[in-house]
């Protein structure tokens, strides 16, 4: 009878044990003491702009799917300031467990280390990357009412009225800015550069007609061109855009020469554990392949990028040394 007893009892705890592991969560099976540590309190990624630009739109594309294939919380949080240095100076000093990440562009990863002498972090040294988001051609748009249809039509027009028309940007050091300066200087042309904090108010006041033009990102700017609140001229890179197909490159302009794409990528304090980044990269990729991110990213005018992690530090270095060079050869200063 006693041997029955305990039969009973041991045929007893292993259903109890079956059914925990049928009520575990399904995300939870599996995982690594790191991935399972992810899940203990919110994830916050930092979008050193403002609400409404490029950034911050892939930042929130991000957040959302992120936290869906993870079922678990996951925040954005805009520190915009200081050509994003604030936000991006917040990121860098960051407990580093997984739980802060930053989500940046060009603008606060190359550019500002080139232009400020001083800045509070290194690209290289602070920062590990969890993965490289998303590449996006930027759109040269103008008001509406601009009476120029083409970059050559642009450049007779600024040069006819040296030092009147402007260009925005999302503030000193942001990608709009040096690119814009590095464009039109290689045009020879004499323009007033107007900073913002963040590219939305830029536009803003673009569409308003209180500045004349500005290179964006265009995830962002397309949008104010299908609403005809502003006109495109050119694209970045050396190849049209699907999503725009009838705007045509700066190089087919026949003016001048420029090749240019804005990246995004996802970064983490460079002491967070390496169990920590491997389970964030895992999860990064998962994000990068989910479908409608995807198809989102590609709707916005942008292409997901795939670059091992054994690459990104190289392809980092290798961006700054490209634009550094530039900024050198037209005078681009943080000013």
């Amino acid at each position: 009878m006693k041997a029955l007893a305990r039969r009973a009892r041991w045929a007893g705890w292993g259903s109890l044990l079956l059914l925990l592991a049928v009520a575990w969560p399904a995300g939870a099976q599996g995982q690594s003491a790191a991935e399972q540590s992810l899940r203990s309190r919110p994830i916050r990624i930092v979008v050193a702009s403002g609400p409404g630009g490029g950034t911050d739109i892939t930042g929130r594309l991000v957040a959302r799917t992120m936290g869906d294939l993870m079922r678990h919380t996951v925040v954005v949080e805009n520190r915009p300031g200081a050509g994003s240095t604030t936000g991006t100076e917040y990121g860098a000093k960051a407990t580093p467990d997984g739980h802060t990440l930053l989500v940046s562009s060009g603008s606060s990863m190359v550019m500002n280390g080139l232009l400020y002498k001083n800045l509070p972090y290194d690209s290289l040294r602070d920062f590990v990357a969890v993965g490289f988001i998303a590449a996006y051609p930027f759109l040269l748009i103008a008001r509406a009412d601009l009476p120029v249809g083409n970059l050559a039509e642009l450049q007779k027009y600024a040069k006819e009225r040296p030092g009147k028309l402007t260009y925005g940007s999302a503030g000193v050091g942001s990608v709009q800015h040096v690119w814009g300066t590095i464009l039109f200087r290689s045009m020879g042309l004499d323009l007033l550069h107007v900073p913002y904090k963040g590219g939305a108010m830029a536009a803003q006041e673009l569409m308003g007609g209180r500045i004349d033009l500005m290179f964006d990102n265009m995830t962002a700017a397309k949008r104010y061109v299908e609403s005809g609140r502003a006109k495109a001229l050119v694209v970045s890179p050396v190849m049209r855009s699907k999503e725009m197909p009838n705007v045509p490159t700066v190089n087919e302009s026949g003016v001048v020469k420029f090749d240019g794409e804005s990246w995004m990528g996802m970064f983490a304090p460079a002491a967070t554990p390496r169990a920590t980044v491997d389970a964030l990269r895992t999860i990064f990729v998962n994000v990068t392949r989910d479908a409608d991110f995807a198809a989102r990213i590609e709707a916005g005018g942008g292409r997901i990028m795939s670059i091992p992690p054994q690459q990104q530090q190289a392809f980092l270095k290798s961006e700054i040394e490209r634009w550094s060079a530039q900024i050198r050869q037209y005078g681009v200063k943080a000013e």
